[in-house]
């Protein structure tokens, strides 16, 4: 007499699949990404094609020079400095407190809630890199410069408003920024050698 084989019950898997789908439906929603932010600057505006080539009159105290060779050495205005010593070096550029004849020209301007002011408005920090410079040494520059102003206009937040700027309502931070504003031009790469 044969044995007859005893049939196993098999799960019912048809429901796994939808589970699955929700629950990685679920994670994607739930889930916090972090996204790029990339550096805040702003280009300037293409030319009218109607307008005749204009020479543009900068003159040489309103511009800060920085670069970066390939081996991540850094020269401000002709002289090799350390990245630790790029902040200091900006904010003075910047704010020209003294109305140095060698730093930015200040003009008296009038912004709004702040009312007639002395400032250096057509200053530039021009930032120049070689083609082998180094991404951290670019970075490093970069958040020094960006620092620089951000401690610029803390101080005068505390100064006008008598509070830090993030705690500034929006049309006080407007004022400040163009009492302080953020010019830093990115020059084309350029090949400076490893000294």
């Amino acid at each position: 007499m044969a044995r007859k084989k005893k049939k196993m019950p098999g799960l019912n898997t048809s429901s796994t699949a939808d589970i699955s789908f929700m629950l990685l439906i679920f994670f994607l929603v739930t889930t916090s990404m972090d996204t790029d932010m990339g550096l805040a600057r702003r280009l300037p505006q293409p030319p009218d094609p109607d307008q005749e080539d204009a020479q543009i009159d900068v003159k040489e105290r309103n511009v800060l020079n920085v670069r970066i060779n390939a081996a991540g050495n850094l020269m401000c205005n002709h002289e090799y400095i350390d990245v630790s010593e790029l902040r200091a070096r900006a904010k003075e550029f910047i704010k020209n407190e003294a109305n140095s004849p060698t730093l930015p020209e200040k003009h008296e301007v009038d912004i709004d809630i702040l009312g007639r002011c002395y400032i250096t408005d057509k200053h530039v920090i021009s930032v120049q890199t070689d083609r082998g410079t180094p991404y951290a040494a670019y970075f490093q520059v970069q958040n020094e410069l960006v620092a620089a102003y951000n401690e610029l206009r803390e101080e005068v937040s505390k100064e006008k408003f008598g509070r830090s700027y993030a705690n500034l309502k929006e049309e006080e931070k407007v004022a400040i920024r163009k009492y302080y504003p953020q010019k830093i031009s990115e020059a084309e790469p350029k090949n400076y050698g490893g000294n």
